[in-house]
């Protein structure tokens, strides 16, 4: 890191609420966000923002012609964002830099726009303007009325953290000195669901209503960071995290930014990485600059839910960490994977903890590690490609 950079507002709109309010009282309980939701009469499990935050998309769909025909990313995208920089007391005319990314993008309206050429062999007029990656950032910086650098890109999960990275570089590289970031997805969808069952990393469990204990194993379908697991448990979920970035350390600062680390590896697989995860030795070594190891006492696993995911960024952890392992804990428990949004999500998760001082565990994980203080914590997300970032955030 050249310079430290404030995080001055991070706002999003989740399976946990649509304020960071909402974010933190749902933390405090051991209940997940899983639900079954209907594709082509089949019961999967999603997990899907509240109905009261579909209300506020709505109304947002609503309220401008032009918003009737884009997709949920960019909807969830504009209301996060519209929050954040309120929150920052930011304003159009300041002209800061904005990089929201998606791993899929509008899914949902590709899906519908595919499915009506493949019946009339023609494409509708806004199918291509609509559906493209681009489409996110630049719609938030016309609601927002921003002049500033407008970015959007997929990097498949780690997307969100890539997008807090390039912002990062834009600030210390003087072109800019405020930066929006995060990531948005809608992924619930028939045919974004089946790609990840023919992978077979898909949760197969079925909601438990019968099991009235929240802290029965059996009661949460992804079992995110049980390193017991026989079978694969991730599960989708919807949502958008907006942060905003700024030079220097901030009077309103939420969380510093005191390091980063990336890293991409050589894979065996076109969705693995290695048993030891090298591409997150790399990135969180990086990360830790010259601070102590022994200095973390967090780490926010991007842990999918999948055996092969969880293992590995834990084995990665347990070599750089060697005998003092941090305390681990992931949010994909509670609001499944959000793809390219997952990270900013984790990033939420870690600005709360710093901001209450109080560690958010895993309810069905025995014997839990948990930290004597919560000072400093890593955020690590990894992507197919197996391209992995780590942020270090300090109160």
């Amino acid at each position: 890191m050249q310079k430290p950079i404030s995080i001055t507002a991070i706002s999003s709109i989740s399976p946990l609420g649509n304020s960071l309010d909402d974010a933190w009282e749902s933390y405090q309980n051991n209940q997940h966000c899983i639900s079954e939701k209907s594709f082509d009469n089949e019961h999967t499990l999603v997990a899907e923002i509240p109905k009261d935050a579909k209300k506020h998309i709505e109304l947002l769909r609503q309220s401008d012609s032009k918003y009737k025909s884009l997709d949920d990313t960019v909807l969830f995208a504009i209301y996060a964002s519209r929050r954040a920089i309120r929150q920052a007391n930011w304003n159009g005319s300041d002209n800061f830099g904005i990089n929201i990314g998606s791993s899929r993008g509008a899914t949902q309206l590709f899906e519908s726009y595919h499915k009506d050429f493949l019946k009339k062999n023609k494409a509708k007029t806004l199918s291509s303007p609509t559906t493209t990656l681009g489409n996110i950032s630049s719609w938030v910086a016309h609601d927002l009325q921003t002049q500033g650098p407008e970015i959007s890109h997929s990097i498949t999960c780690s997307t969100a953290l890539h997008a807090m990275l390039n912002g990062i570089a834009w600030i210390n590289s003087g072109m800019c000195d405020k930066f929006l970031v995060g990531g948005s997805e809608a992924p619930l969808t028939p045919f974004t669901i089946a790609q990840m069952q023919a992978l077979k990393i898909y949760s197969k469990a079925k909601l438990n209503k019968e099991c009235h204990s929240e802290l029965a194993e059996e009661s949460f379908p992804c079992q995110a960071l049980n390193l017991e697991k026989k079978q694969n448990t991730m599960v989708l979920g919807e949502g958008a995290s907006i942060a905003c970035l700024e030079t220097g350390k901030k009077e309103n600062a939420l969380a510093i930014i005191k390091g980063i680390g990336y890293a991409t590896e050589i894979l065996e697989h076109n969705i693995s990485i290695s048993s030891d995860a090298q591409c997150f030795q790399k990135s969180m070594q990086m990360a830790l600059g010259h601070l102590n190891p022994n200095d973390i006492d967090v780490i926010v696993m991007h842990a999918p839910g999948t055996i092969k995911g969880d293992l590995s960024e834990y084995s990665a952890i347990e070599k750089i960490f060697c005998n003092k392992t941090p305390a681990l804990t992931t949010n994909k428990w509670k609001i499944g994977h959000t793809f390219g949004a997952s990270g900013a999500l984790s990033i939420e998760l870690a600005v709360l903890m710093l901001q209450h001082k109080k560690f958010i565990g895993i309810p069905y994980l025995e014997n839990q590690n948990t930290p004597k203080k919560i000072e400093n914590i890593i955020v690590n997300a990894v992507g197919f490609g197996g391209n992995a970032v780590s942020i270090l955030l300090s109160k």
